[in-house]
């Protein structure tokens, strides 16, 4: 297990005038055996900096460092890490024993530590009845864990995951999720996860980068980021439905954006009165979209609370303790808030 530290990480493509810098200054510090998922939409820059530290994108500016050493200039295989793809990158000619130890092969580890270490990575990933089959006999999920497993045998200080899930249907990606908590459970080797799924974010992070535009907007626990996001951006892209964002609510200071998470807002006789536009039934809960002059409201009610009607007008009032604001320029929370 190794410590990963980013300082003042800046990438850039191209030189001079028409360079284009797209990873803007990012620093943090990450803890020997933590588990980071580093979450954000599509083209945020997580899976550039998340190559970056694998060795396959270069460092324009700032150092990354693991355990004790800068690894900016060393190859990807003197990292002592290992990756798993979103696209489980298996030999579609070789068996399950033989994809995950093909690097040990490689590597010439003698055939009874490369036995050890397959069985008992695939002991942990429940593979064992599998170890024959190629490739093709194999669900999306077995394929993943078999992708995982060929990390594992490695043996590295450093796990990175870029994307994994993503090519699994819902009930996979569900059920792998909690195998990924498991093998972090029982290896503790620091792992850095890249996804733009804010709910995998949300279940597997002991802490969150959250990125944006190239930007590090926060980095927390799970806890925090939802309960006190630092921008508007983490507070509309993480929770859903996300939080509310509301611009002409009765009460605001000039210059001033308010925040409400849905679940926050009580309907009652007195408080805001909204519009109900449209009503979503969830199982458990509803949700009651609404509308407030200019300002659009999402309100979470559980099931045994009377819904109300699409073209209703209802009264609302939010949680004095749970409401948020932020700065209406710049995006960034108030610090009083």
């Amino acid at each position: 297990m190794a410590a990963i530290s980013f300082k003042n990480i800046i990438k850039r493509y191209g030189t001079g005038k028409a360079s284009i810098e797209i990873i803007h200054g990012v620093s943090a510090e990450i803890q020997s055996g933590e588990f980071v998922v580093i979450v954000g939409p599509s083209g945020c820059g997580k899976s550039t900096l998340l190559r970056m530290v694998a060795g396959l994108e270069i460092v324009t500016e700032g150092t990354i460092s693991i355990g004790d050493h800068i690894v900016n200039d060393l190859e990807p295989a003197e990292r002592d890490i290992a990756m798993v793809f979103q696209n489980y990158a298996l030999y579609p000619h070789m068996s399950v024993y033989d994809n995950m130890a093909y690097g040990l092969k490689i590597a010439r580890v003698s055939k009874d530590e490369i036995r050890t270490r397959v069985e008992k990575a695939a002991g942990i990933l429940e593979l064992m009845p599998y170890l024959h089959r190629k490739p093709r006999a194999l669900s999306g999920g077995q394929r993943q864990r078999v992708a995982m497993g060929r990390a594992i045998v490695r043996q590295p200080q450093v796990f990175l995951f870029d994307e994994p899930l993503s090519n699994l249907d819902a009930k996979l990606r569900a059920q792998t999720r909690l195998e990924i908590q498991k093998l972090h459970r029982e290896l503790g080797i620091t792992s850095l996860f890249v996804t733009h799924d804010q709910v995998e974010a949300m279940t597997l992070a002991q802490r969150m980068i959250v990125m944006h535009a190239g930007r590090m907007e926060q980095f927390g626990t799970p806890e925090e980021v939802y309960n006190r996001p630092a921008t508007t951006f983490v507070a509309s892209f993480i929770g859903s439905p996300p939080m509310n964002l509301l611009n002409h609510a009765p009460g605001m200071a000039p210059g001033t954006i308010l925040g409400i998470r849905p679940e926050h807002l009580d309907i009652g006789t007195t408080g805001w009165l909204l519009a109900v536009e449209a009503v979503e039934l969830l199982g458990a809960e509803r949700l009651i979209y609404c509308r407030m002059g200019q300002d659009t409201l999402i309100v979470r009610v559980h099931e045994d609370q009377p819904a109300p009607k699409i073209g209703d007008m209802i009264h609302v009032q939010p949680r004095a303790d749970r409401v948020h604001h932020f700065d209406a320029q710049t995006g960034a929370r108030l610090v009083d808030a």
